[in-house]
């Protein structure tokens, strides 16, 4: 269906060299656009790049610091490109006791879940609202609406993306842009290596989840192709939830 075809749209996805960026990407480029990978490590990043042109797609990289404000403005207007599309992908997770997590790491969580779709968000923004159109999907998680113990920054964060996220509907839909989230569920990434390769947790999970399993990566692309093309002309602000049902579930 053309209502879903990405083709001509450029889109950029932060933190998309491995896991559910890179999934995402390449979901993206399969619909049709042309897609720009970032992350820190460019070696890595140029990895999945060369991979992902194997298969015909049209792949740019950007490699930089996310947490970087001035780095973040100079790589989006250094690129020259229109951007159509933006993915806040980049994150990462944190254990421990709320009693004892050391202030520099709940510091630079945030920097890197929250400050960073801020600091892309905004420079993306410019030229998107510029041209009066634009699609930006941050990425949300199910710890958006519920906690688990040990992680209470990081499900800080994401409440903190969720609520940005219909800011950024609320300043800038009257420019034409389109302004939503996507919450995962438990994915197999690896970000969560550490609880796939625990039985007991994998077992709760899979008593836990409607769907009975963990998400596969390739289970959030249809979301994201649809936020991202004229199918979402009207979806503002919106979280959407790709997890199997554990939120709709007690």
């Amino acid at each position: 269906m053309t209502i879903f075809d990405l083709t001509g749209r450029r889109a950029l996805v932060t933190g998309s060299s491995m896991g559910i960026g890179a999934a995402l990407a390449k979901g993206l480029a399969a619909a049709g656009a042309s897609v720009v990978l970032n992350a820190r490590n460019a070696e890595r990043l140029e990895a999945e790049a060369e991979a992902m042109r194997a298969t015909g797609a049209e792949v740019d990289t950007l490699a930089f610091d996310v947490t970087d404000a001035a780095a973040v403005r100079a790589a989006v207007e250094g690129y020259g490109k229109p951007l159509d599309i933006l993915v806040n992908n980049a994150g990462m997770q944190h254990r421990g006791p709320l009693e004892e997590f050391e202030p520099e790491a709940f510091d630079r969580l945030m920097r890197t879940n929250v400050n960073s779709a801020f600091y892309v968000g905004q420079a993306v923004a410019r030229g998107m609202i510029a041209r009066g159109k634009g699609k930006i999907i941050n990425i949300a998680s199910v710890q958006t609406l519920l906690a688990r113990p040990g992680i209470a920054p990081y499900t800080a964060s994401k409440g903190a993306i969720a609520n940005l996220t219909k800011g950024m509907a609320t300043d800038w839909a009257k420019y034409g842009l389109n302004c939503n989230a996507i919450a995962p569920g438990y994915f197999d990434t690896p970000l969560n290596a550490a609880l796939v390769a625990d039985p007991e947790f994998s077992a709760w999970l899979e008593k836990r989840t409607p769907a009975g399993r963990w998400g596969k990566v390739e289970e959030l692309v249809g979301a994201c192709v649809f936020l991202a093309s004229d199918a979402a002309s009207f979806v503002n602000g919106h979280t959407l939830f790709v997890d199997g049902g554990i939120t709709a579930s007690l």
